[in-house]
């Protein structure tokens, strides 16, 4: 299976949680169906992306990067490449890229879809971005990469202004899914 039919399996089988998601939801399809190359950046109008929120072990704290171009506190994110499989691949190495953190454990998604002007192909072009949350293992310490000017952990509640309200939601969708995975041991764990 390609990456092109992979996200369209992904988007087909998923519940869209809110009426504005499912609008983007069908349009992601009709993208797809429209561009066989609308997972890749050469996709002009737009292109499909996969942005990740990596959460702290117990789920209480986000990893956010100070985005260059953006100059906004975001997770971490970005375009497919031609050697990936999965929209859930792309997601986990580009928060592993952009984290610097190893053994980061994707949750079950995606949990959100967002859809943004960019600048990949000026005057700009859209990203059609599917989102998915990680969770970090306990005492991971952060490595800035080159397409980050700072790396954070911030409360889930405490995101900064700095931010939009698509990362706030993806963090607390990571963290109720977090919250969701935990058997009943870990959760007494978790709060320790």
């Amino acid at each position: 299976m390609s990456l092109h039919d992979d996200a369209v399996a992904v988007l087909t089988a998923w519940t869209a949680p809110t009426a504005g998601e499912e609008r983007l939801r069908a349009e992601f399809l009709d993208h797809l169906a429209a561009h066989d190359d609308a997972m890749l950046r050469a996709c002009v109008p737009g292109h499909l992306t996969a942005t990740t929120a990596v959460l702290s072990h117990d789920g209480a704290r986000v990893l956010l990067t100070l985005h260059p171009k953006a100059g906004m506190w975001l997770p971490m994110g970005g375009h497919c490449e031609p050697s990936d499989t999965t929209l859930a691949g792309v997601a986990l190495r580009e928060a592993v890229e952009e984290s610097g953190i190893a053994g980061l454990q994707l949750l079950p998604g995606p949990l959100a879809l967002d859809r943004h002007r960019v600048w990949c192909h000026p005057p700009h072009s859209w990203h059609l971005d599917v989102e998915y949350a990680a969770v970090a293992p306990e005492g991971a310490e952060a490595v800035i990469s080159e397409e980050s000017l700072d790396l954070r952990w911030f409360p889930v509640e405490e995101i900064p202004e700095l931010s939009d309200e698509a990362t706030r939601r993806l963090a607390a969708r990571g963290r109720a899914a977090l919250a969701d995975a935990l058997t009943p041991h870990d959760r007494g764990a978790a709060g320790r």
